[in-house]
Order: structure tokens, then sequence, then C-alpha cells
């Protein structure tokens, strides 16, 4: 396990934690990358698949795309972040063109762009990776998967408390990479209020991790660094007590400070 690293940083005191582990698995098909750029700040998680390296290199050629072209082109808003997203798209296909052992390789991203000095933030994502917000202790948003189990929970033939667990719920509807009628989904854009949390995250982690528990383990908990590891812990304890193999899981946590008053 990567060991999740505290960062603070502009006026809001946004502060964040990391983790990637391989899990049980013969490899870690998960990627992150974070970049700051003045007052702007974006994340991104990315879960591979297609087979023997096709997975860990859509991930990490997704991740590579966005946080480079961030850095190219600093910007806040939702066209800015649905541009780099593009550009992940961009150098997918061409990295399956290149080598036919990646033609079936795609990839989930989620990706989370914030202006600490206008205090808002923005997300875009394909797949069933995650993003939440949290404000005030509780989940306030969540990004909506695009996969089958959740296209049935919104048709009405599938409970959304047993998402989890539905037997089809690693289908996904749409990947970076992968043939479909779904397009990257932007949020709008939204003001961050000092208490705040956030949460990106691979299916890895919020798998077994039930929102309930994610507010407990934040109201718990008095940094990012500690919210993230009681996050993993209770994946773990789950996975355990399920008697199943861990998944690779990745994530960011992120906290909104209040603004120190000036000495």
């Amino acid at each position: 396990m990567t060991r999740p690293a505290a960062h603070a940083s502009g006026p809001l005191r946004l502060s964040w934690a990391q983790a990637s582990d391989i899990g049980a698995r013969a490899a870690n098909q998960d990627t992150i990358g974070a970049a700051r750029d003045g007052d702007l700040a974006c994340f991104v998680i990315a879960d591979g698949t297609g087979g023997h390296r096709g997975g860990e290199v859509a991930s990490r050629v997704a991740v590579d795309a966005i946080v480079d072209a961030f850095r190219a082109a600093p910007a806040f808003g939702a066209p800015a972040l649905l541009s780099y997203a593009a550009q992940a798209t961009i150098e997918v296909a061409k990295a399956r063109r290149a080598d036919p052992q990646l033609a079936d390789m795609s990839t989930t991203v989620a990706a989370l762009l914030i202006d600490e000095r206008s205090a808002r933030a923005v997300w875009v994502h394909l797949g069933d990776s995650r993003i939440y917000l949290f404000r005030s202790g509780r989940v306030d948003a969540v990004t909506i998967d695009h996969s089958l189990a959740q296209q049935l929970v919104d048709a009405g033939y599938a409970s959304a408390g047993k998402l989890r667990q539905h037997p089809q719920r690693n289908i996904l509807l749409a990947a970076v990479g992968a043939e479909g009628d779904f397009a990257v989904t932007a949020s709008e854009e939204f003001a961050l209020e000092a208490g705040d949390a956030l949460l990106a995250c691979s299916d890895g982690l919020w798998e077994w991790v039930l929102e309930d528990d994610m507010e407990q383990a934040l109201a718990a908990t008095t940094g990012s660094e500690g919210w993230l590891a009681a996050l993993c812990a209770n994946a773990d304890a789950a996975v355990t007590a399920a008697g199943k193999a861990r998944d690779n899981y990745s994530a960011y946590a992120i906290r909104v400070l209040r603004q120190e008053a000036p000495a």
C-alpha cells in the first residue's frame, strides 16, 4: 500500500491524502495523478481493464494525458476539465492502435478540478470510479456510475442498496477507450465551504465501504490522512469478512479547511 501522504496548500488550506494498492492481484491496474498550478489543483483516478498489461497501460495513459493537458493549459471550469478528459480519450486511442495486444484496453476515469482562490470545484467521470462530496459530515453529492447495475437501479429493476452485491455490478457501459453511447459526464461547477470533504476513488474502495461508514470515518478523524487510513482499514475488514481476494484500490481523500486568520 502506498502510505497516505497529507498535503496542505492555498487560501482554502486544502488538505489531501492519497493511496493506491495492488491488493491481492498480480498487477495494479489503477493509476492516480495530481498536479497544481497556482491556485488550481487537479486530481485524477483511473481503473483500467483489458487483459494482460492492457489495464495498467490504459489507466496510466489516461491519467498522464489529463495531468499533462492540465499542466500545459491550466484553467478552471467544466469546459477545461472536459478538454483534459478528451485528451485522455485521444491518447488511449493512439495507444490501442499502436499495439495490437492493447486493442481491447479501456479505463474508467474520475477527475476533480479545484480553484482554491474562488473556492469552487468541478468534476468529470466515465465508468464506475467515483467522486463524493461531503457537506456537514454527510454525503451531499456523488457521481452516478456508468454501469449495467446502475442502469438497472435507475430503471427500478434493482435496489440501490443492493448495487454493491449485484452479480452484474462490474459490467461497465462506458469507459475511456471503449465503444459506447456515454460521453464523459461533467458536474456543474459548485462552491466549496469550510468543512467540506471530497473522496475520489476506484471501485476497489467504495465497493467495500458503505456511505454511512465513510461519514462515520470522516467524523472520527481530524485529518485527510487519518480519514483515508480509516476508509482503507474498513475496506480491508469487509473484504476479509467476505472471504474475497482484495482488488486494486486507489483514492484521494481531500478536506477543505477553514482559512486561518492573518497573523
